[in-house]
């Protein structure tokens, strides 16, 4: 049966703050540990007001402290801003925090305009893909996945701390099918971003598969899809839940990404054109939107397509009642799957 995961995003919503933001998000996980959701990530974003969440590995001490079972982890901290010894650390202080409950998920993007990789003090060199494939190998040598930097390397010999008996799950996240490439050379479990790019993920997923190698990030393989999901009591409120998503994503499109998520009747009445209205039209490429029949069998089927063994569900809508209540709906509709 379908695993089925969380990405929150920590979204803050009309009428509200970063700081009410997060406290949804330490909430949901409460409430997605209840409801049997297999992990629950939470992202990095920086320079973007309507994003709260800048700093994962914070953000999963308070998650963590919240929740007892369910997995928990980064969807994803995002390598190249960082050395690689304090993300081995930091993620090395969680997994001693919460043993054999976190998750390593890397991104390689940078998360924000070049402004953000200059103040992050990180700016890529002219290699960048071969300064990626470096940071990871350094990063496996210190969580002690991978092999130790050999004697050549002027950091031979140094140990990440504190030393824990369990390391961190190693996940590539990605929305190209370069970042596939990379998890399977590496031997990470690959997690593709279908609410960023609704397409070629299927085939990515597939390559990844087929030339995967064990590596110093992992043996087995492992997929899994990560989509918008909009779930409501019925088809026809389910639209008018993910209005909001809808012009949130036609923002962030025109470069946008300063404003809360819109109510729905913001959404149901802005002035949108006709080119407005096409480009909301390809973006529900990246997201599962209707009851939770259709939703359910949906998710599914999108999972069936990338030989995945998980679907992570990401859902942004106007009110955290709404966003609450999509992750119960679906959980619902699989447990009753399961019971059959």
């Amino acid at each position: 049966m379908l695993k089925l995961g969380v990405l929150d995003q920590s979204p803050v919503l009309s009428g509200g703050d970063a700081a009410r933001a997060l406290y949804d998000t330490v909430e949901l996980a409460k409430l997605a540990e209840r409801l049997g959701y297999s992990r629950f990530w939470v992202s990095e974003h920086h320079n973007a007001p309507g994003l709260a969440g800048s700093s994962p590995e914070v953000l999963l001490a308070a998650v963590g402290a919240g929740t007892s079972r369910i997995r928990i982890g980064s969807g994803g901290v995002l390598l190249p801003h960082y050395s690689p010894y304090k993300v081995a650390e930091n993620f090395k202080l969680l997994e001693g925090l919460y043993p054999g409950r976190i998750d390593l998920g890397i991104g390689r993007a940078p998360g924000g305009m070049p402004l953000v990789s200059r103040a992050m003090g990180r700016e890529a060199g002219k290699d960048k893909e071969a300064g990626f494939v470096n940071a990871l190998r350094e990063l496996a040598a210190y969580l002690g996945s991978g092999p130790p930097l050999g004697q050549g390397h002027p950091l031979s010999g140094l140990a990440a701390t504190p030393a824990v008996r369990t390391i961190p799950e190693p996940w590539l996240l990605g929305s190209s099918g370069h970042s596939a490439q990379v998890a399977s050379a590496m031997g990470a479990g690959f997690a593709f971003a279908h609410f960023i790019n609704g397409q070629g993920g299927q085939s990515a997923a597939r390559e990844y598969r087929r030339n995967f190698r064990p590596g110093p990030l992992g043996s087995e393989p492992r997929v899994a899809v990560c989509v918008f999901v909009v779930c409501a009591a019925d088809d026809r409120e389910a639209e008018r839940a993910a209005a909001p998503l809808d012009l949130r994503l036609l923002l962030n499109d025109k470069g946008d990404y300063g404003r809360p998520v819109p109510t729905v009747e913001q959404a149901l009445h802005h002035p949108y054109s006709a080119p407005d209205r096409a480009r909301i039209a390809e973006n529900r490429r990246r997201m599962i939107v209707g009851g939770p029949e259709r939703v359910g069998r949906m998710l599914s089927g999108l999972a069936a397509s990338y030989g995945a063994d998980e679907a992570i569900l990401n859902c942004i809508a106007a009110d955290a009642k709404t966003r609450f209540e999509c992750y119960e709906r679906v959980a619902a509709w699989f447990a009753a799957r399961r019971l059959r």
